[in-house]
């Protein structure tokens, strides 16, 4: 496990700056993006509010991502990993990961009842499909961790 913490303090970093450039995205970016667009497309100035709280959103649920990732770094640090107070934070993960894919499927779904160009129908239907399998591949690893925690409390019942 040491090699594991040696890489806590770097990723903490990494989050942190995620964590704040997230903010600067979701507070001055993203308005300021779609007032600019009602302003240049005023057939669309209507999307201006709804797309600027869709986006803000989005932003939340990586968000989440980030905090709960952030808590169960605190639990690797403190060899408490293996516990049933990972779990939580596992499923806010998986939480945020199937809201943030449910918000992006009813963009799709949106925006292919309205598209006259596949490009951007394209690109949402990747981001949906890269969004499931994450979605999927933490269900997965959730189950694992639940089957390690299982055998480490066994295991401390033992000795």
């Amino acid at each position: 496990m040491p090699s594991v913490r040696r890489v806590v303090l770097p990723l903490r970093a990494l989050l942190a700056v995620t964590f704040a450039a997230m903010l600067l995205l979701q507070f001055f970016s993203l308005p300021g993006q779609f007032a600019h667009m009602a302003r240049e497309q005023p057939e669309d100035a209507f999307l201006r509010w709804p797309l600027t709280i869709f986006g803000g959103l989005e932003v939340l649920c990586v968000q989440v991502v980030i905090v709960c990732t952030w808590r169960l770094l605190t639990l690797v640090q403190r060899d408490r990993i293996f516990s049933q107070r990972s779990l939580v934070w596992v499923d806010g993960i998986v939480a945020a990961i199937a809201v943030g894919w449910l918000l992006l499927l009813a963009l799709f779904v949106y925006v292919g009842s309205r598209a006259d160009d596949p490009g951007n129908l394209v690109v949402l239907l990747v981001l949906l499909l890269a969004g499931g399998v994450l979605g999927l591949l933490m269900v997965v690893m959730r189950a694992l961790l639940r089957q390690a925690t299982t055998l480490r409390t066994e295991m401390d019942a033992v000795i």
